[in-house]
């Protein structure tokens, strides 16, 4: 009986095998195997076969950097553009004694549930601090500390589970052309009387770094930073204008030291800004 059931088996083993392009298992093996999602795909192995049956970019894999795109791509027999990695910028910088209008909150302890709830706290824009993205991230890399969701740089592999999973949209993925680039620490885009009304660190359009550095837009009372006419010649006139803001929200991220890095990830953007939903956007409304 049992001689019988193993030739069975065989057989079916021969009978109803599927084929598998060799370069899906030569990608697998290349990629690190974290299977945490940075890539947009559910693990490493929905990635490969996406690059080889989809045409997936080679570059899409945060944990391998660029010895992984390069190694993809000599799967493929294609080349790896220029691009860069990809971290997380959060944009609030106010920790708890700097916020107004705060109240206590006695529901799911999560920031999804807090922002289904009006008037918790007085700024609408801002980290709601109840560590979502820090539960989020696989590779212990973003912190609640005093209200305010922190990133570590130094473990941060830019998948970007923790902006996916804010329900402000306040964490933004961003291609980092150094090892730190300046951003805007603040995401309200009220008028600069209710932003003081809220919070003591807040952005309030004043546009003073505009007139400083041309690099400055200011956008729904919020400036935003065109990354492309970042030069060598305008440096001292961005470091002008971080001194010459009165709310101190135009802040360096990223590692210390402004060196270069080599390309990897995805193409830098014009503008990087928050992406701000409201607290109904993502409601399911029923009846």
């Amino acid at each position: 009986m049992g001689i019988v059931i193993c030739y069975i088996l065989g057989w079916a083993n021969k009978a109803f095998y599927v084929e598998v392009d060799p370069r899906i298992e030569a990608i697998g093996a290349a990629l690190p195997g974290a299977n945490c999602g940075g890539c947009g795909f559910v693990g490493c192995n929905d990635y490969a076969e996406a690059v080889v049956i989809s045409g997936a970019p080679v570059d899409k894999c945060p944990v391998g950097g660029a010895a992984c795109a390069a190694e993809v791509a000599g799967i493929m027999g294609v080349e790896v553009g220029e691009s860069y990695p990809q971290r997380p910028v959060v944009h609030c910088t106010a920790v708890k004694k700097e916020r107004k209008g705060m109240h206590e909150y006695r529901g799911e302890m999560t920031c999804k549930g807090v922002n289904m709830v009006a008037g918790v706290q007085g700024c609408t824009y801002g980290c709601l601090g109840f560590g979502d993205c820090t539960r989020a991230c696989k590779y212990d890399a973003i912190h609640v500390i005093d209200g305010l969701a922190v990133v570590d740089y130094d473990k941060c592999i830019g998948c970007g589970a923790c902006g996916s999973v804010c329900p402000r949209n306040i964490i933004t993925i961003t291609p980092f052309k150094k090892k730190q680039i300046l951003a805007v620490g603040c995401s309200n885009k009220d008028a600069g009387k209710d932003v003081m009304a809220v919070c003591e660190v807040g952005c309030i359009g004043c546009k003073a770094c505009a007139r400083k550095s041309e690099i400055f837009k200011i956008v729904d009372n919020l400036p935003t930073i065109d990354y492309n006419a970042w030069d060598e010649e305008c440096s001292l006139e961005i470091m002008e204008a971080c001194e010459k803001c009165p709310r101190k929200r135009l802040i360096f991220v990223g590692l210390p030291g402004a060196e270069d890095v080599p390309a990897k990830g995805k193409e830098a953007p014009e503008i990087v800004e928050a992406d701000f939903k409201t607290t109904v956007d993502d409601t399911e409304w029923r009846g």
